[in-house]
């Protein structure tokens, strides 16, 4: 499986606000959606975590806005790990408009790994650390 993963989707009027562009929340739910599927590709889908009873909650996000997405446009989610620490990773994004590769915003996503019964971060296990290649930061 690629280091860096690609999620699609087509821009729908659910994702739209009242300016006609994707809404805020739309981005942080395609982000959601795009590293709950790299996940499931690496191995990880929700259910394996439940077994674990751990698994990844969101600590923050950050999202540079640069472009609107539109209804119609069909959108890419590139997403990666950029590093895996004891209890916490820090995942990267671009989401790209796919007609003409355009960027539409450049996000990040920091989470934690947790016991999901007390919410308690736990060390992340080593074999889940193994399902993902770390892609580092170039900059």
């Amino acid at each position: 499986m690629p280091a860096i993963y690609e999620w699609m989707h087509v821009v729908g009027e659910p994702d739209l606000d009242e300016l006609g562009h994707a809404n805020n929340i739309s981005y942080l739910k395609w982000m959601q959606s795009a590293s709950l599927a790299h996940s499931a590709a690496q191995g990880w889908p929700l259910a394996a975590h439940r077994e674990l009873g751990q698994g990844w909650v969101v600590r923050s996000h950050q999202i540079d806005y640069l472009t609107s997405a539109r209804l119609g446009d069909e959108i890419v989610v590139r997403t990666w790990v950029a590093n895996l620490k004891k209890v916490t990773s820090l995942r990267r994004y671009h989401i790209i408009r796919a007609r003409d590769q355009v960027t539409l915003a450049r996000s990040s996503s920091d989470w934690a790994y947790v016991e999901y019964a007390s919410a308690i971060p736990k060390r992340i296990p080593p074999e889940v650390a193994r399902a993902f290649e770390i892609v580092p930061d170039t900059d």
